[in-house]
Order: structure tokens, then C-alpha cells, then sequence
């Protein structure tokens, strides 16, 4: 199937409509792409209101009614039961189709699938994304991709629809692995970070100062242009990515560490601490709690005393 075929003709599924499927399916259906919408939640696909778009009752429907599908969802463990299940995509998915998966999957589980898939002759292709809500909302994620040559191309002007980027990294699983691996190192950025501003603030330092400073000195990061004074200085704590799926994606990456042979120290004892945010919380948690645990155990807020209007904006 050429790219220009599919932008023109054929209709893409698209499996999972929360905080980032919702925006990304959005942007697919304003790229002329015709849809066909699915999510556990049904009510979410018919709130979309997106022109044109086939609201379905089942992976099943969905599928038999789509070229190619893609996948927004919690873990690599949903996709596989949303393939597998009774009414699941493979009931429906024609020899030929593909499946995108762009959820932040363990790669193990997405090669598992990709087996199950390819006994039917439909393809796979890996496509973790980076960018947040704001960047699906905007169409400027970055993809992390893995799979075939000519799978790739195939599905690179949806990618190009969605995203700003689209990085090939190898073979199926590639995209999986290097998103589990930024995602460790976040995670890491979030932890030195907060704790750097605790040291701070028990000296009497300013957390919007310090991460003025950060910003422009060398301890700048994703974290601190686009999260402390955002999310924690302004006390909202209301990052719509989830504590629990860091805490997910840190153990992927540290799996993979052990399956090479390789001891990571530091990320293993950051991998307890956010254990122990995450059971300090309760389902659900922003990420950005990770900070207010930190908080609470240090017994130090990390709250500013400069005015509102001096802080970026969310």
C-alpha cells in the first residue's frame, strides 16, 4: 500500500481515547484520515464528535472495518488482551492490515504479539511517543519507532499527522525499548531535580529562582522548562501523566538492563523511591506527586514566595 493510499482511501481504526488517544485521533481525523474509534469507555468516542468517524462497539468491528489500527493504551498487557480477547482486533483484522502501537508497551510483550499477528498476516510496528498531552493536542509528539522498512513507510504519514519527529530506531520492540530508557532518565531528571530544590529551600533559596537558574546553567532539563514551576511551584500538582505509569516504564527499562547483563545502581534505588511514592498514592496519582512525597518526607514544601505573574505559563 502506497502512502498516498492511505492518506487518501483507507480508514484507520484507533484504539484508546484517554488523555492521549482522545488528542491524537483529533489529529488524524484533521489530516483527512477517516476513522473508526473504539475505547473501553463508550461514551468517549461519540464525545470526540469527529467528522465522519465510525463509532465502534468492539476491537472486532473496529478492525474489520479499518487498514490500520492503532493502539494508545495503558500497557503492552492491554494491547495484547485488546488483540487477543473474545471480540478482540485479530477477529476482525485482515492478512495485510497492520497494527501501530504507539502505547508505552514492554517490548517483550509487543514481540509476543507481534507473533500472534503475524500468524494472521497482519504487520506490526512500534511507535511510543514523548510530548505529553500538550504535545498530542498540538500534533507535535516525537515517535520512537520500530519494525520493517516498508511497514514504516507505510505508516509515516499518520505519524507525520500526529507528531513532529518520527525517529527510526531498528526492529520491532526498538521504539518500546529507547521509550522505556527516556523514561527512566526523566524520571531520574525529576528525582535530582526535586531533591536539588529541597536542599535549596532548607537554605532559604527561592524553588522559581533556583529553577531559573537551572534553566539557564547546566542542570537545565524537560523537567525543569516544563514542570516545576508549572506543576509543583504553583502547588496544582495536576500533570495529566501518571505516577503509576512512570513507575511502570522505570522497571521496563531496568528489565532490560538485567535481561543484557548490565547492574544499574542508581536507577535500581530510584526505581524504590518512586515504589514508595507510588504506594503513598493512591491509584491514579499525577506524576507530579512524586514531588509532594519528596515533600512530605522532608518536611519541605517547595513553595515560592515570588508573585504568581512572574511564573511561566502551564
Amino acid at each position: 500500500m502506497s502512502e498516498k493510499a492511505v492518506s487518501e482511501s483507507s480508514r484507520i481504526g484507533f484504539v484508546g481515547l484517554g488523555v492521549m488517544g482522545a488528542p491524537m485521533a483529533a489529529a488524524l481525523s484533521r489530516a483527512g484520515f477517516p476513522l473508526a474509534l473504539y475505547d473501553a469507555d463508550p461514551k468517549r468516542a461519540p464525545s470526540l464528535s469527529l467528522q465522519g468517524a465510525l463509532c465502534c462497539d468492539s476491537p472486532a468491528e473496529l478492525a474489520s472495518a479499518s487498514d490500520i489500527v492503532v493502539t494508545m493504551l495503558p500497557n503492552g498487557g492491554v494491547v495484547s488482551e485488546v488483540v487477543t480477547m473474545d471480540q478482540g482486533l485479530l477477529e476482525g483484522l485482515r492478512p495485510g492490515s497492520l497494527l501501530l502501537d504507539t502505547s508505552s508497551s514492554e517490548p517483550w510483550l509487543t514481540q509476543q504479539t507481534a507473533a500472534i499477528l503475524t500468524d494472521a498476516g497482519v504487520r506490526m510496528v512500534d511507535a511510543p511517543v514523548s510530548g505529553a498531552e500538550w504535545g498530542a493536542k498540538a500534533a507535535e509528539l516525537v515517535f520512537m519507532v520500530g519494525g520493517g522498512d516498508a511497514d514504516v513507510a507505510r505508516v509515516r504519514p499518520l505519524l507525520d499527522a500526529m507528531g513532529r519527529r518520527t525517529f527510526h530506531l531498528g526492529a520491532l520492540g526498538c521504539g518500546h525499548i529507547m521509550k522505556c530508557i527516556n523514561n527512566l532518565i526523566t524520571a531520574m531528571n525529576l528525582t535530582a531535580t526535586a531533591e536539588g530544590l529541597v536542599i535549596g529551600k532548607r537554605y532559604g533559596l527561592d524553588p522559581a529562582v533556583m529553577t531559573d537558574v537551572l534553566n539557564e546553567a547546566t542542570g537545565m532539563s524537560w523537567i525543569t522548562r516544563t514542570h516545576i514551576q508549572q506543576r509543583v511551584v504553583s502547588r496544582t500538582f495536576d500533570d495529566p501523566f501518571k505516577l503509576a505509569l512512570m513507575f511502570k516504564d522505570v522497571g521496563i527499562a531496568l528489565n532490560m538492563a538485567r535481561d543484557s547483563g548490565v547492574e544499574l545502581p542508581a536507577a535500581s534505588l530510584n526505581h524504590k523511591l518512586w515504589q514508595r511514592a507510588c504506594d503513598a498514592n493512591e491509584a491514579g496519582a499525577s506524576v507530579s506527586r512524586f514531588v509532594a512525597w519528596l515533600e512530605t518526607m522532608t518536611d519541605t514544601p517547595l513553595t515560592s514566595e515570588r508573585d504568581d505573574d512572574a511564573r511561566p505559563a502551564r
